[in-house]
């Protein structure tokens, strides 16, 4: 038995929800899993699905990965998670993180700099409404408590929740790329959502992660396919990874791209991005090297998984989060570590 926790990631919808999500979730909690995971870009709430898939199982813990912190005020924010812990008696991580600037600017309309500033404001001022110890005020220049512009009445007055916390310390996860956010992760957050982890070569966070508490939880997405037809796997694997290389993110503003380079893969970084904005998507998916798109996913047979699994299980990562659609590969990946 692995001491890896698995969890069932769901990542946003696209046009619509997956018809089958909930009994997904369900099938995931009588295996075992330990969590389900939700996200949101620029279409659904990460929140919603948990609230149907809360309604409906028992046990299984339910996060979102990741909420956007343009997306509501930190109070706003709180009270979802207040709610849906209480609603699940005690079963909701929060995860959260500050997006792009092209979705924070172009669909949230708010400002994106200082990223490191805001998410400990934005925390801290949610700590304080999770704690409900005293009224919550924050003097910070992002998000200040009470509204202290002259545009405004004049009338506000630090709060507390009138909702009593069913935990006063609901854990909170970031997701983060960036060396400095990641090291914000380990100082204040209980856990950590990676984008691209390769425990193969832990060297990119080494830095970073290099004072984080012995019970940090790093929940690390793996797309998750069962097949013989491995070549077509890792195909699938780098559609994905060079969409957020190439299309997630401005030429001279992508994340994903600049964590693609710190993994020492600037060269093709660069010619997946200029691929994209040429339109040639299959091209640019076909840059990613094999042995990356194999690193950071678990594709092939059984045997094979069970073999690429050490790599995991030996790394600093504690939560596999199984990215598929496929009850078989969820009950094979149960039985591989649970």
């Amino acid at each position: 038995m692995s001491d890896l926790k698995l969890g069932l990631a769901q990542g946003y919808w696209g046009a619509g929800p997956n018809p089958n999500f909930v009994e997904m979730a369900q099938e995931a909690e009588k295996l075992g899993y330990d969590s389900v995971w939700s996200a949101e870009a620029w279409g659904n709430d990460a929140f919603t699905p948990l609230c149907w898939i809360g309604a409906q199982t028992e046990t299984i813990k339910l996060g979102t990965a990741v909420v956007q912190l343009s997306a509501r005020t930190p109070t706003s924010c709180a009270m979802h998670a207040l709610s849906l812990d209480l609603l699940s008696k005690g079963r909701f991580s929060l995860g959260l993180g500050v997006s792009g600037p092209q979705v924070v600017e172009g669909w949230y309309g708010r400002p994106f700099p200082k990223p490191l500033a805001r998410t400990r404001e934005y925390i801290d001022i949610i700590r304080q409404v999770f704690a409900r110890e005293t009224p919550v005020s924050n003097d910070g220049p992002h998000y200040p408590l009470p509204y202290p512009g002259d545009d405004g009445m004049g009338l506000g007055k630090p709060l507390k929740p009138i909702v009593h916390p069913l935990r006063n310390r609901i854990p909170i996860y970031m997701g983060a790329e960036g060396p400095k956010n990641v090291a914000l992760a380990a100082e204040i957050a209980d856990g950590w959502l990676p984008l691209y982890y390769d425990p193969h070569d832990e060297s990119t966070y080494a830095d970073s992660l290099k004072d984080m508490r012995p019970d940090f939880d790093i929940a690390q997405m793996v797309t998750v396919n069962i097949t013989d037809d491995i070549d077509a796997a890792l195909l699938g694997v780098k559609y994905f990874l060079s969409f957020y290389v190439g299309g997630m993110g401005a030429k001279d503003a992508n994340f994903h791209n600049d964590l693609f380079c710190r993994m020492g893969y600037a060269a093709e970084a660069e010619k997946i991005q200029q691929l994209f904005f040429e339109g040639k998507r299959d091209e640019a998916a076909r840059v990613i090297p094999d042995e990356l798109a194999d690193n950071l996913s678990l594709v092939g047979s059984k045997a094979r998984i069970k073999d690429r699994l050490q790599a995991w299980e030996e790394s600093k990562v504690t939560t596999l989060l199984v990215a598929t659609q496929d009850k078989e590969n969820l009950a094979e990946m149960a039985e591989l570590i649970l």
